[in-house]
């Protein structure tokens, strides 16, 4: 058994080549081998967003406290709220952030596949964010 404790790893910010706006990201978890799910609670202040991303086994995203906004590629942006679970195919290109007016904060659930848990793409611009 191991616990992970609370405020055991320090919190970092978004870095600006992954994220518009400001993003907190705080690690619950990370895989030691043979483990390969890694974990995180991410907070996105009102309009930021993460850059269009794919990842190689798939994502899942659990909606904890806001208003927020997720998009695959060609599908419409659609809003996510507390109590909501986004899954993203391995491979899907998406974004997720906060809400125009509004923080969002969700843990996010990835798996690592050959070193890789993210393949990070071009910026989410205004208009598919719908500002």
């Amino acid at each position: 058994m191991q616990i992970y404790r609370a405020g055991q790893a320090p919190s970092r910010s978004g870095p600006s080549d992954w994220f518009t706006g400001g993003v907190r990201i705080d690690a619950l978890f990370n895989p030691a081998a043979p483990d390969r799910v890694q974990g995180a609670h991410v907070t996105f202040e009102p309009g930021a967003r993460t850059a269009w991303h794919t990842h190689p086994l798939g994502q899942t995203l659990i909606v904890t406290s806001g208003r927020g906004r997720v998009q695959r590629e060609g599908g419409p942006v659609e809003e996510i709220r507390p109590g909501d679970v986004v899954w993203f195919e391995p491979g899907e290109k998406h974004w997720h952030g906060a809400a125009p007016e509004t923080a969002m904060t969700h843990i996010a659930l990835q798996e690592v596949q050959d070193g890789k848990v993210v393949d990070w793409l071009e910026h989410v611009s205004a208009a598919d964010y719908g500002a």
